[in-house]
């Protein structure tokens, strides 16, 4: 027996992206990633992690999920320009890839 019920119009993609303060858009092929929280990762001679920092630069590249979790959603290669810088925005370049970083 079919049960008729009610067609929700539901737009999850608006509903997550609401839910979160960071929206990062990989420009090749349009791969989205969300996050609560991102840090900019500045490395030392050796590879290793030197420290988080709020703001981003030439040299760091971008973690986005918490610190100190045994996994995160997404870190970029090294931000070789930044190309573009506003409250809301930054557009910018790694080694391999070019960005768009939307900030709710």
């Amino acid at each position: 027996m079919k049960i008729d019920r009610p067609s929700v119009g539901v737009d999850i993609e608006q509903i997550f992206e609401e839910q979160h303060e960071y929206k990062l858009v990989r420009e090749r092929d349009q791969h989205i990633n969300y996050a609560h929280e991102i840090h900019w990762i500045e490395f030392d001679e050796h590879g290793h992690g030197k420290a988080a920092h709020e703001s981003i630069k030439e040299g760091y590249t971008l973690l986005m999920g918490p610190l100190g979790r045994p996994s995160f959603i997404w870190q970029t290669t090294v931000v070789t320009e930044i190309v573009e810088q506003r409250d809301d925005y930054i557009k910018f370049k790694t080694e391999n890839s070019n960005y768009e970083l939307f900030i709710s």
